[in-house]
């Protein structure tokens, strides 16, 4: 296995496990019955875990094309300095976004959004060009 398609392997298992602190949350503030019931409730949760919602929607969203960009350059068999450094920058990265987002600091969590998105561009160009 390549060191992208590890990292991608990587990024799904962070993925897989972004629910929980949101679920978690929703159990101890709303109790384990009415979360289970899919029962509307009023009672307001804290703001960082809508946040963590949201953060874990934004990976989901942003796993398709990081997936789709390493499987395409693993079937045209490119895998260079810059495909494995993007690949593993885009996993610590995302990893940073979804703290930063749970915190709630917007500014860094941009500049962290911003840096995998560049290294989903890096993989694609190296792709394109290659």
């Amino acid at each position: 296995m390549t060191a992208e398609l590890e990292a991608l392997v990587w990024v799904a298992v962070l993925t897989l496990f972004m629910w929980l602190p949101y679920v978690f949350a929703r159990i101890i503030n709303l109790g384990l019955i009415t979360v289970l019931r899919y029962q509307a409730d009023d009672k307001p949760l804290p703001s960082w875990v809508e946040r963590a919602k949201n953060a874990h929607n934004n990976s989901i969203e942003n796993l398709i094309p990081f997936a789709t960009l390493v499987i395409v350059a693993s079937l045209a068999n490119i895998s260079n300095d810059a495909t494995v450094s993007a690949a593993i920058a885009y996993f610590w990265l995302r990893l940073v976004h979804y703290i930063l987002h749970i915190l709630g600091i917007s500014f860094l969590r941009t500049i962290a959004f911003a840096g995998g998105w560049l290294a989903q561009l890096c993989i694609a160009y190296q792709i394109l060009t290659i």
